[in-house]
């Protein structure tokens, strides 16, 4: 019987095992053992090397004569505790108007990325390292902070979060990124500069926040795009803009964004609107026609006011409307989709467009025009208005009107504010008959569409299907303490049950009995409301651009 042996390598391997002389160190893998110490030696001397030009960069700092910068920095890296400094910067920007939606969300991004930011370096950062603070023997005393800070030192948290905020205010606006940089800059070398942080603190930290800020933008911007439940419709193809005449109001929004605009869609012809030289629907009106004549389509930049002339314009000639976010506020943008002038540029490349509702208010037809501009509610030839995004009766007109008087003055964030101060104080309830029924009202608000709140939280309203045929109709009835309880209520998020708020959906409104000297404001736009009103909408929708999905538009999927 032939006898069992192990393989050679087995048997050896067994040996060299058992062999003390020969088994591996405790630490290294086998047969690893000097190209494991060789390894471990190179880290040690980079760590080391490291750590000297680190050290040596912190005293070339401290005894480096910085002129006139005792008064300023250390003040600098105090207001930067706790992240002052970013949400007063913040709210600065928001509320000066420069700049216009993208500084506020740029403001809003930077707030974000602070907070991402310094949750990220709070629990992981300086959990996980336990590095001691640099010794101050060579800082001079005047530098210093009246409160060393008790943490670790690795990374840098203040650097963090300045390089956070500028970041993401650079990301949205770069002309509000350029202005805050050199202030992040200096807040994070005053942490060096104090004795601190050591430099390589502040380096990483800094990178920590820049990362933060693109991670914010990715998870905001990749948001999931609701597919168009309208239908879809055929609109002339487009590339890069040919054949697309886009009127900009430089009055709404950022006039900087117009370059954008010329930008994203180099061969459309750009009119930029003077009022000295004509009025807009009147430019409006001219361009729709050009278009109409070439095959093309009707753009717009501008406000929900410049918006609803230009639906007007386009509706009168039978264009399609593309619709670019430089407004203050871009409801209608918003809604369709489109964050950037890249969207629709892409929409209109491609020819993608869907039915869009217009609705429209004046006095009952057959009724007597009540004086008025036409195209207004009670033009001279009984001419309706229309809007695309919202109609209101009462206190909400006057809030408009409000805020636009102070909006140049105080930039519309803040005069929005003052506005709704001045409504809750001075605003009075108003009678009308409402679909032959008549009620005490604060505020009568109809929307072109079904409105749905995104989140379930208050605010953020928006409007899946733009052509469902539908009215959103909302009553703020008069009482007791009833702006105080529907104000309690939208800020709980229980406005819906609120006894004072009462909403329907329906097709066509009926309005009788309206106050004389009651404004109605629709997209944004003022003017004094028809004793009768009928709000419906008309047989024909408008033909807008939109970005869709991959999956709907055709384009394979990456």
């Amino acid at each position: 019987m032939e006898k069992h042996r192990r393989p050679w390598p087995a048997r050896a391997l067994v040996g060299r095992v058992l062999d003390p002389r020969t088994a591996p160190q405790r630490g290294t893998g086998y047969g690893r053992g000097p190209v494991a110490a060789g390894a471990e030696g190179v880290r040690a001397a980079v760590r080391d090397r490291l750590s000297t030009w680190d050290r040596s960069l912190f005293r070339h700092v401290a005894v480096t004569d910085w002129p006139r910068a005792e008064g300023v920095l250390p003040r600098l890296s105090r207001a930067a505790d706790h992240s002052k400094l970013w949400t007063g910067a913040a709210a600065a920007i928001a509320l000066s108007g420069v700049g216009g939606p993208r500084a506020r969300r740029g403001a809003l991004r930077g707030l974000a990325s602070v907070a991402v930011t310094s949750a990220v370096v709070n629990t992981l950062g300086k959990g996980a390292f336990g590095r001691s603070r640099p010794v101050l023997d060579d800082v001079p005393v005047i530098r210093r902070l009246k409160r060393l800070p008790t943490s670790t030192s690795f990374p840098s948290g203040h650097a963090a979060s300045a390089a956070a905020f500028a970041t993401g205010v650079a990301l949205e606006s770069r002309g509000w990124g350029a202005a805050v940089a050199p202030v992040a800059a200096s807040v994070a070398f005053s942490r060096v500069y104090t004795g601190v942080h050591y430099p390589s603190d502040v380096l990483v930290g800094a990178t920590l926040g820049v990362a933060a800020a693109f991670g914010v933008r990715a998870v905001l911007d990749a948001r999931r795009r609701v597919p168009p439940a309208q239908p879809l419709v055929e609109a002339p193809t487009l590339p890069e803009g040919r054949g697309l005449s886009v009127v900009a109001n430089p009055g709404s929004g950022s006039a900087a964004f117009v370059d954008e605009v010329a930008e994203a869609l180099p061969a459309a012809r750009v009119t930029r609107w003077d009022p000295d030289a004509c009025a807009l629907p009147e430019l409006l009106s001219k361009e729709a026609q050009r278009a109409a004549e070439e095959g093309g389509a009707l753009g717009v930049f501008g406000g929900d006011g410049t918006v609803n002339a230009a639906a007007r314009a386009a509706l009168q000639h039978g264009v399609p409307l593309a619709v670019l976010p430089g407004g203050t506020h871009n409801h209608l943008a918003l809604d369709l989709g489109i964050g950037t002038c890249a969207d629709l540029a892409s929409a209109v490349s491609e020819g993608h467009a869907i039915a869009v509702d217009m609705a429209r208010f004046g006095p009952p037809r057959g009724a007597v025009g009540h004086g008025g501009n036409a195209g207004e509610p009670g033009g001279d030839a009984g001419d309706p208005g229309y809007f695309v995004n919202t109609f209101s009766l009462g206190a909400y007109g006057d809030l408009v009107e409000v805020r636009d008087h102070w909006r140049q003055r105080i930039g519309p964030w803040a005069a929005g504010l003052v506005a709704a101060v001045h409504v809750l104080r001075h605003s009075r309830p108003f009678e009308a008959r409402v679909n032959g029924r008549t009620r005490s009202l604060w505020l009568l608000f109809v929307g072109n569409c079904s409105y749905h709140t995104v989140g379930g939280g208050p605010g953020g309203a928006r409007r899946f299907n733009l052509a469902d045929g539908m009215l959103d109709i909302h009553l703020v009835k008069a009482g007791r303490w009833a702006r105080t309880r529907l104000v309690a209520s939208a800020l709980t998020g229980v406005l819906h049950r609120s006894p004072v708020h009462a909403a329907a959906r329906g097709r066509r409104l009926h309005l009788a009995a309206v106050p004389e000297g009651t404004l109605c404001s629709y997209d944004g736009e003022t003017a004094p409301s028809p004793s009768a009103l009928l709000i419906d909408k008309p047989a024909t929708p408008l033909t807008v651009y939109r970005p869709l999905p991959a999956w709907l538009s055709g384009t394979p999927l990456s």
